[in-house]
Formats: C-alpha cells, sequence, structure tokens
C-alpha cells in the first residue's frame, strides 16, 4: 500500500499545510490526467489511471482531518478492524454510570444535563488529540510512537462516547 504522505512528498502530520496539500493535489491531477495519455499504450495508461486514483485517494484522506487521524494511525497498526481496544477502567467506569443513568432519564432537563455531561468528556478527549498532535512531526521515534498511541486511546475513547451520543439522540427524539 502506497503511503499517501510519501505519494505528496511532504512529512506525516496531523496538521499538514493544507495550501501545499492542496498544491500538490492539483499539481498531480494535472501530471496524471488521463487525456493527456490517450495514445500511449494500454499498460501506460492504466498506470496513469492508478496513480490518478492514488491521488485523489490520498487528497480525501489529507484533507480531511478525522480520516487523516485514522489514516494515520493505521499506517502505524494502532487501529486493527475488529480488535477491542484496552480502554482505561476509570473511563469504561465513566460511561457505564452515564450509560445506567440514560435508561433512567424521565424528561428533557435530566437529557439536557446528561448531554452536557458528555459533550464536556468529548471536549476534553478534542483537547487530548489536539495536545499530543501538536508538533508531531518534528517528534523524534520515540516520542512519535508515544504520541501515537495517545491519540489511538483518545480515538478509541471518541467511537466509544460515540455510541452514547447516538443514544442520547434517540433520547432526545422521545422527548421534542
Amino acid at each position: 500500500m502506497i503511503n499517501f504522505f510519501e505519494f505528496y512528498g511532504i512529512p506525516e502530520s496531523f496538521h499538514p499545510n493544507v495550501a501545499q496539500l492542496k498544491k500538490k493535489f492539483y499539481e498531480l491531477s494535472k501530471q496524471y490526467h488521463p487525456d493527456f495519455y490517450a495514445t500511449e499504450s494500454d499498460e501506460k495508461q492504466q498506470e496513469i489511471l492508478e496513480l490518478s486514483t492514488i491521488n485523489n485517494k490520498a487528497w480525501q484522506t489529507l484533507s480531511d482531518p478525522a480520516k487523516r487521524l485514522e489514516y494515520i494511525l493505521r499506517q502505524h497498526d494502532l487501529l486493527v478492524d475488529g480488535a477491542k481496544p484496552q480502554l482505561p477502567g476509570d473511563f469504561l467506569m465513566e460511561m457505564m454510570d452515564i450509560n445506567e443513568r440514560l435508561m433512567e432519564i424521565d424528561d428533557a432537563a435530566q437529557l439536557a444535563d446528561l448531554t452536557g455531561e458528555v459533550l464536556a468528556v468529548e471536549d476534553d478527549i478534542k483537547q487530548k488529540i489536539a495536545v499530543a498532535t501538536e508538533g508531531y512531526d518534528k517528534l523524534d521515534d520515540t516520542a512519535k510512537e508515544s504520541r501515537l498511541n495517545d491519540v489511538a486511546d483518545c480515538y478509541y475513547r471518541q467511537k466509544y462516547l460515540l455510541r452514547i451520543k447516538e443514544s442520547l439522540n434517540t433520547f432526545a427524539a422521545r422527548f421534542s
């Protein structure tokens, strides 16, 4: 699998220069435009088509902060489909408590309180991601590995929280 950062000739970063990314995307879009290779051999046309496809996928991935974060974690084998993440006990206890309280909601006021609490947890996770990803591309490999593990932990917490937010939305529909 081709590395999108290498394909664009830029360092791996959670916060790449978006203007530089866009410039590279357009540059490669022109370079690998199939129309310029219409008279070439079938093999060459196929190669150009593949490069054009990679360029589009790289742009879609690297220009979207959430997709980029997930991509970087996958590149470092920190996201494995079907794997059960090891979330800290205190986080799981807090989520269990929220889930239990969610099942006992009787009115819109209780729902609002719990929603506020969940959003505060979500903001805290986003803040931790911001801290962990800041300056990542300037770190040495050991520091990068540590930061990647922090980001992966936050990623899994966000995924867990997403299920709770979906439940909150279901409950919100009942009270509207």
